[in-house]
């Protein structure tokens, strides 16, 4: 009988190419793998790897290994998952992978929620990026993921994970007050295009958008903290296009430009498919669902006061 931890790590191998790899996906130490397939080989009775400089790669019988592995985990996760449906308690720990913007605006009403009506329930937090949340969550390193992307900026799912999209977050331009812009009214992006930018860092699905829409923009600032990108724009050094999930309020000193047509970002929950059917996971997933439902709706008056301070701008 295989041992069910080593077909992990021979699996883990398979999908992320290098001993290093596969010990970050499961938590481990790289020696800690190498001693796992060690021991798979012995129990197969066959080389299952070569020594590739100073990694490992796998031969032909340790690739037909890896492709039942993974046909045995995907199974007896399914199998762990139905459990917890059949005992039907919300307990354990899940692991929420978010981006910054969401971990503030999304998280807090919905974590306290569940804490709330589930005493047994652990859930546990990463502020991440949506590239890293997705590798992540294909990894097996969290459960459920909340990620963004754009319409031109599309992210792809890695196979069996699901996903259900909580909406749009429009995105504005926000200038310093008494710049020529803040009395212009709605119009392209791109007449922006030739300002001091302040955007979010190289690598981060923003900043990938920005580049798009902008080509040949060179941002001045480049800041990971949607607040303090707010702040250098009421300090008068340049101008940025913020998420509304991101500006909970206008600082003193800003205003917010409508942008024609608008940009906006797709918000989703995703998670691992055969986990679905565990409560702990479902639960996580409703409160976030009803989190956003519920900011959307007080987001509506904020939008309200903003467009009504651009209309007295106009006035």
């Amino acid at each position: 009988m295989l041992d069910l931890g080593r077909l992990r790590a021979i699996d883990a191998l398979a999908r992320h190419g290098t001993v290093h790899a596969a010990a970050a996906a499961l938590h481990c130490t790289p020696s800690a793998v190498s001693q796992q397939l060690a021991k798979l080989e012995r129990e197969a009775g066959t080389v299952l790897c070569h020594k590739d400089g100073r990694g490992l790669r796998l031969s032909d019988a340790g690739r037909l290994l890896a492709e039942h592995a993974a046909l045995v985990l995907a199974a007896a996760d399914t199998a762990a998952a139905a459990l917890d449906a059949y005992r039907g308690e919300v307990a354990g720990e899940v692991t929420v992978a978010c981006f910054a913007t969401a971990c503030r605006g999304l998280l807090p009403p919905a974590l306290s929620a569940l804490t709330s009506a589930y005493p047994r329930l652990r859930p546990r937090v990463i502020e991440t990026n949506p590239y890293e949340a997705l590798r992540d969550l294909d990894r097996g390193r969290v459960d459920v993921a909340v990620i963004d992307d754009w319409r031109e900026v599309r992210l792809h799912l890695p196979a069996g994970v699901s996903s259900t999209v909580l909406g749009e977050d429009t995105a504005d331009l926000v200038v310093p007050a008494g710049h020529p812009l803040a009395t212009a009214g709605p119009g392209p992006l791109d007449r922006a295009a030739h300002e001091r930018w302040i955007a979010s860092p190289e690598g981060t699905i923003c900043h990938d958008w920005l580049i798009r829409a902008l080509p040949g923009l060179r941002p001045a600032y480049l800041v990971g903290e949607f607040e303090t990108q707010q702040a250098l724009v009421a300090a008068g050094l340049g101008v940025a296009l913020l998420p509304r999930l991101a500006r909970l309020t206008t600082a003193p000193g800003t205003v917010v430009v409508p942008v024609d047509p608008v940009p906006t970002r797709r918000v989703s929950v995703t998670w691992r498919t055969p986990n679905y059917t565990r409560p702990a996971v479902k639960a996580v997933i409703t409160a976030i669902t009803q989190a956003w439902s519920t900011r959307t709706t007080a987001r509506t008056g904020q939008d309200h006061v903003d467009l009504a301070r651009s209309v007295a701008l106009l006035s």
